[in-house]
């Protein structure tokens, strides 16, 4: 399964684009963009399964820094700054990576 068998290709490219300047990614404008914030729980859970590149169940700093280029290659990397600012909003456990069920609720909020 691939992001723009959920998301649309142009919606992705757009939130992409948004944020292409270092230290102006912001999820809730994103996942707005790009229409994951409209998305059902399931196909959320879809996407956290696709952004979990080790398949830990967890999504973790290392694999939030490449958030973006996960959407579209050559993407750039998020900032430390802004992968700490990610984890912090979603990481309602404070165990230091956000789970799926974390990551539907920072979508859906």
């Amino acid at each position: 399964m691939s992001l723009d068998s959920i998301l649309s290709a142009e919606a992705i490219e757009n939130a992409v684009k948004d944020c292409e300047a270092p230290d102006s990614f912001c999820f809730r404008k994103f996942s707005q963009l790009c229409g994951l914030s409209s998305k059902t729980p399931q196909e959320i859970k879809e996407v956290f399964q696709i952004l979990d590149e080790d398949q830990s169940g967890f999504i973790e700093e290392s694999e939030l820094k490449f958030f973006l280029l996960r959407f579209v290659p050559g993407a750039r990397t998020l900032t430390d700054a802004e992968t700490k600012s990610f984890i912090s909003a979603a990481d309602d456990d404070s165990d230091g990576r956000i789970g799926v069920q974390e990551f539907q609720k920072m979508v859906l909020s």
